[in-house]
């Protein structure tokens, strides 16, 4: 479920969306820190700023997904999207999966917006992977036919340790990372369709 055995070229065909999404932060990190660029520019304009959000600057709900402050933070998330979002591409096709990712990154900046300071600034994609692994848990707890016990036992530590890491990294939008895997988790049932066994 969660092993990669396919080539380069295979990986894009197979899955676009999620090559679209590396792609995406890759290109928008290298805007960010390379010298051609206005330093900073686009954390600036685009990151999840509490204080311009509430002055009607939303699309930084949406914009701060794919922005990331550091290489280390960057390589983290572009890793964990490639280990968990290729099976739910599969399971959901590409514009549901699009929709649930975005959606789920969405929903848990709109509560991090509402549960934290004004001054309060995240970017980042582990919200939405967040919401992914969330999915997971959905169908490993509602739906155990759909998975063997070895799958779901790892993704139920894959959670364990998500959220132990959330509490022990500094500078972690934690409510935004439990609030995005909570929505992973009520979004499932309704993005949901017929899904193969794995």
């Amino acid at each position: 479920m969660f092993t990669r055995t396919e080539s380069f070229q295979q990986f894009i065909r197979l899955y676009p969306v999620v090559c679209i999404l590396l792609a995406l932060n890759i290109l928008l990190f290298l805007l960010t820190f390379l010298p051609f660029f206005p330093e900073y520019l686009l954390l600036e304009r685009w990151s999840g700023y509490n204080r311009f959000i509430a002055a009607g600057e939303w699309w930084r709900l949406v914009t701060s997904i794919f922005l990331h402050r550091s290489f280390s933070h960057l390589l983290f998330n572009c890793f964990s999207i490639i280990i968990l979002a290729p099976a739910l591409e599969k399971m959901l096709g590409r514009i549901r999966f699009c929709f649930f990712f975005l959606i789920a990154g969405i929903i848990a900046n709109i509560a991090t917006y509402l549960l934290t300071p004004p001054a309060f600034s995240h970017v980042g994609a582990s919200n939405a992977i967040l919401g992914v692994l969330g999915f997971y848990v959905y169908l490993a707890a509602f739906h155990k036919q759909m998975m063997s016990r070895q799958h779901a036992m790892t993704i139920y530590a894959l959670t364990a340790v998500s959220v132990f890491m959330t509490f022990m990294q500094p500078e972690t939008n934690h409510i935004g990372h439990l609030s995005g895997l909570a929505a992973g988790v009520v979004l499932a049932p309704l993005f949901r369709k017929k899904l193969s066994l794995f």
